[in-house]
């Protein structure tokens, strides 16, 4: 048996589709989202990741600014630019590129982002209201991965979820996500005592630990639905995800790296910026 391979490219292109359509029917109503991305300093990574963003942005039709700040730009003025884009009007959503230099407090960076504007879902407003289930954006990783599980008739219902990693981004809310779709869910970490024997008990195991190949077949059950949601390199330097190549053989269904997951996260940060439009403007 080798596993269906989860197309995370196709289903973007899908929902980037239908976000544009949506986007050309609120542009009738003179609203056009509008996405504002910050980057201080200059991680190549993270270059990387704003051109993308910049053209899923053109993508679905919406307007964006991009602000590449110096590595020497203080906190304070920081704070001021995202002061002043919490109240433009042209702007739906603010994404400040993480990570920032280390003489800014990231966490001083996301509590300054409107939570109406918080496209990331990092706010402690938004991660409340993902813990109890009345949330308005989801951070997109996660987002991605249950827009993946939808495309494929997968259900969380009744299954049993493994979550390995616990991270803010992904881990702890992609956990309150399965949780909220009735999965009986387990969230392991680097103290989970038998980590492999845990793992074994999956249907759905979702993998986020960034390390290359963390996950072998010998952790794995036969049939069980396997997500990798880290990006890694190799020995080799190729990009590769926590999750060994061989699962393939082993599970029923599997996302590929790339191409799984990962074209999903802009994807959902585009949604979520749709959404806020849409919410700021009084549109259902």
């Amino acid at each position: 048996m080798s596993a269906v391979r989860m197309d995370g490219k196709a289903l973007s292109a899908k929902v980037r589709g239908s976000i544009l359509a949506e986007t050309e029917e609120l542009k009738k109503q003179g609203v056009t989202p509008g996405l504002a991305v910050i980057i201080v300093g200059n991680d190549p990574a993270s270059e990387i990741y704003v051109r993308n963003k910049e053209r899923a942005c053109e993508q679905c039709g919406f307007y964006s600014e991009k602000y590449a700040l110096p590595e020497e730009t203080t906190q304070e003025e920081l704070l001021g630019l995202i002061a002043q884009l919490n109240e433009s009007p042209a702007i739906s959503g603010i994404l400040c590129q993480m990570p920032v230099p280390k003489h800014i407090s990231e966490q001083a960076v996301i509590d300054a982002i409107d939570p109406k504007k918080d496209v990331d879902a990092f706010h402690p407003v938004n991660v409340g209201k993902i813990m109890v289930g009345n949330f308005d954006f989801v951070p997109c990783t996660p987002a991605g991965v249950m827009e993946l599980l939808d495309e494929y008739k997968i259900d969380p219902k009744g299954k049993e979820c493994v979550v390995v990693g616990r991270s803010n981004i992904v881990g702890k809310p992609m956990s309150m996500l399965l949780l909220h779709r009735h999965g009986t869910v387990t969230i392991c970490h680097s103290r989970t005592q038998d980590l492999a024997e845990v793992c074994r008990r999956a249907d759905i195991l979702v993998a986020a630990v960034g390390k290359a190949g963390f996950i072998t077949p010998n952790m794995i059950k036969e049939g069980a639905v396997v997500i990798d949601v880290g990006i890694n390199r190799n020995a080799e330097g190729k990009v590769c995800g926590d999750v060994a190549p061989e699962v393939m053989e082993k599970a029923s269904y599997m996302t590929p790296v790339p191409g799984g997951a990962g074209p999903m996260t802009i994807t959902m940060l585009m949604k979520n910026t749709l959404k806020a439009a849409k919410l700021q403007n009084g549109i259902q």
